[in-house]
């Protein structure tokens, strides 16, 4: 089960750059009003095994709060997409997949990034 944290300003941003520099952090963006995103969304939480306190995961409501959606793809340097999943580590972007490309399998593989 995956217990989002709703991202709702760009003070969280800042805040989840440092927090990754202590554990990964994911951020998934979503497009409420589509329906390969609400598809990949629930595949994604259907078969997420990572605790909260091993990998925090943002949820960005697109329609909502694009310009935050903007400073991500801008702060590190990859191409908006919706459905997308990022994961952020030590201020990096190391993970991103769009739409059906998007895998929880392919998060968990990047556990030892921690250590």
């Amino acid at each position: 089960m995956i217990n989002w944290i709703p991202l709702t300003s760009s003070i969280q941003v800042e805040d989840l750059i440092k927090i990754s520099n202590a554990v990964p952090c994911a951020v998934f963006k979503h497009s409420t009003r589509c329906g390969i995103s609400a598809i990949v969304k629930s595949r994604l939480e259907n078969s997420w095994t990572l605790s909260d306190e091993s990998m925090p995961v943002y949820y960005l409501d697109l329609l909502a709060f694009r310009p935050i959606s903007n400073d991500i793809a801008a702060l590190f340097s990859v191409r908006h997409e919706s459905p997308q999943l990022l994961v952020i580590h030590k201020g990096a972007c190391v993970y991103h997949a769009s739409h059906q490309a998007i895998n929880a399998n392919a998060v968990t593989a990047l556990k030892g990034i921690e250590n």
